[in-house]
C-alpha cells in the first residue's frame, strides 16, 4: 500500500468513526474498535485527532463509558469526509481490482489452485470479481459476523469452520479488519504461509518468507 492508499484509508476511518460519533451512543473506546475493525489504539488516536480539532466534545459516563458529541464543526467535517469517501471508493476499486488479480494470478502461477477468502464488507466483492478471471477455485468465505450470510453462492461461515475447508491459501479480503483476522487465524492454528494479502503484495508475511512461499507452490 502505497502513501496515497495509506491517506485514503486514513480518511475512511476517520469518516466511519465520525459517522460512528454522530450516533451519540454511550460507548468505549473498545466497543468503537470492534465496531469499526480497528484497534483500540487507533480508535484513541483518531478521537484525539477529533478533539483537538474542535470536532467533537466528550461527555464522561460511569464505568469507563464516554457520550460524543460533534460540534457544528464536527457536523460539517462529517459531509466533508462523506464526499471524500465517495472519492475514496472509487479509486479503492480501480487499485484494489488490480491488487487482488496479480495476487490471484501468482498463486496461480504457484500451482495454488483452492482458496478460502477471510473477511467479508466492502472488498471481498471486488476480489471476487479479480479471482472471476483466474483459474482459482474459492472453496470457503469466512467472517465471524456475518456466518450465515450468502455470498455469491457460498455460506459464509465462521472462522473456525473456515479454516477446515481444505484451502491451500488464504487471503485476507477485509479493509477493516485485516490485521485483526490474520491474528486471530493465526490463533487458530493456520501458518503464516498460508495467508495472503493484497494490500501487502501477496503473502502477509515478511518477504523471505514471501519468495520461499511463492516458489514451493502447494500443490
Amino acid at each position: 500500500m502505497n502513501d496515497n492508499d495509506e491517506k485514503m484509508l486514513d480518511t475512511y476511518r476517520s469518516f466511519l468513526l465520525i459517522s460512528e460519533l454522530a450516533k451519540e451512543e454511550s460507548l468505549s473506546q473498545r466497543e468503537l474498535a470492534q465496531r469499526l475493525g480497528i484497534a483500540l489504539g487507533l480508535v484513541n488516536s483518531y478521537i484525539k485527532n477529533l478533539v483537538t480539532k474542535g470536532y467533537v466534545r466528550v461527555k464522561n459516563f460511569p464505568k469507563n463509558r464516554y457520550g460524543y458529541l460533534l460540534t457544528p464543526q464536527g457536523v460539517a467535517e462529517k459531509s466533508r469526509l462523506a464526499y471524500q469517501h465517495l472519492r475514496y471508493f472509487t479509486n479503492l476499486y480501480t487499485t484494489t481490482r488490480q491488487d487482488y488479480l496479480s495476487l490471484f494470478r501468482e498463486l496461480s502461477a504457484a500451482k495454488v489452485r483452492k482458496i478460502a477468502f477471510c473477511g467479508v464488507d466492502e472488498v471481498t466483492e471486488i476480489a471476487y470479481l479479480s479471482l472471476l478471471e483466474t483459474d482459482l477455485s474459492l472453496v470457503a468465505v469466512m467472517d465471524d459476523e456475518v456466518a450465515g450470510a450468502d455470498f455469491f453462492g457460498l455460506r459464509v461461515v465462521s472462522l473456525a469452520n473456515g479454516v477446515l475447508s481444505g484451502y491451500q491459501g488464504v487471503i485476507l479480503t477485509s479493509l477493516k479488519k485485516g490485521d485483526i483476522l490474520k491474528d486471530q487465524l493465526r490463533r487458530l492454528g493456520v501458518s503464516r504461509k498460508e495467508i495472503y494479502s493484497a494490500s501487502e503484495a501477496g503473502y502477509a508475511g515478511t518477504p523471505e518468507e514471501a519468495t520461499l512461499t511463492m516458489q514451493e507452490g502447494r500443490e
